[in-house]
């Protein structure tokens, strides 16, 4: 097939690409280059089923596709409220101009949504039912609420005009090809540890968050994108971790000295958040395979060469 991936050069889109070009697709990789970074997929520059369109998707394109994987969109909260009305017409704006592709040339379409819309939840874990709890009018709400009118919108198109849609809301993410400077929880830990200076916590590090190693995500992505259920599916997973014990866990493996620093939380900054994956167990046959152990080696592997690269 001819599958568009918007925010393709980004940290999730990145390994999706590997994967669709793995599979024999052609591939059309869309990105702005504001978080993107063209390192990511400079491995398939020259291969005749791969095209880097560079364009932001908050003006219009013309493409011919059969899917359209939509990630574009600044995902860390340093890149999303550094310029938060940007945030908001990626998700309107941008959200709207991929579904009327799509719709135009019969696309399947693919919205990666998030685990923000779901707010500070007061339901745990958090079921794909729960509607959340969500400030319309915080720092973070460019970014969750925009999420939340990008799913609004997929589905008064799904409504409208029978597109064919898949909503997956993907909770915390991480793996090789973050961004360093990202403010991501992982990346700042094993970052801060490699450099030799203080871990930042926010809070006192009770907050818990689970975390999925971004190739079972992928999984995740393309079987929801081959299944046929149209409704939002979390995928994510489901092993719950304070900040502290994931802060303590990479001080051991790096940096055992490191001091901890502590710093105040963040407004609107979830207390808790894990998935429920029943329905992705149930419709995907999908669950997590890589330890959140096994992961992180891979993780910090890739943060010790690439900060050598920049010393270098």
């Amino acid at each position: 097939m001819r599958i568009l991936v918007t925010g393709g050069a980004g940290f999730l889109g990145s390994h999706l690409i590997d994967r669709l070009m793995e599979q024999g697709h052609e591939v059309l990789c869309l990105d702005n280059f504001y978080t993107g970074n063209k390192q990511n997929i400079l491995h398939w520059f020259n291969h005749p089923n791969f095209e880097l369109i560079r364009h932001d998707i908050t003006e219009p394109i013309r493409l011919e596709v059969d899917q359209v994987y939509h990630l574009a969109c600044p995902a860390s909260p340093v890149h999303y409220q550094s310029n938060p009305i940007k945030t908001v017409k990626t998700n309107v704006l941008g959200t709207i101009n991929m579904l009327g592709l799509a719709k135009r040339v019969k696309a399947r379409f693919f919205l990666a949504s998030t685990s923000e819309v779901y707010g500070d939840p007061d339901v745990h874990p958090q079921p794909e039912s729960y509607w959340g709890n969500v400030n319309c009018t915080g720092i973070r709400s460019c970014y969750d609420e925009g999420k939340r009118i990008a799913e609004t919108l997929t589905y008064d198109y799904h409504r409208q005009h029978g597109l064919e849609v898949r909503v997956v809301r993907i909770f915390n993410t991480y793996g090789p090809r973050m961004l360093p400077n990202d403010g991501r929880v992982v990346s700042n830990f094993i970052v801060q540890a490699l450099r030799g200076t203080p871990l930042t916590i926010y809070g006192d590090g009770s907050q818990t968050r689970s975390f999925c190693y971004v190739s079972d995500l992928v999984e995740g992505f393309l079987r929801l994108m081959a299944s046929d259920h149209h409704e939002p599916v979390n995928i994510g997973n489901p092993g719950e971790y304070t900040i502290l014990e994931l802060a303590q866990k990479i001080q051991q493996r790096i940096n055992p000295d490191a001091q901890l620093k502590f710093e105040p939380l963040p407004q609107d900054d979830p207390k808790q958040r894990q998935p429920d994956i029943t329905r992705a167990k149930n419709w995907l046959g999908w669950e997590p395979t890589v330890a959140l152990d096994d992961g992180l080696t891979k993780t910090i592997d890739y943060f010790r060469d690439r900060l050598q690269l920049v010393s270098a």
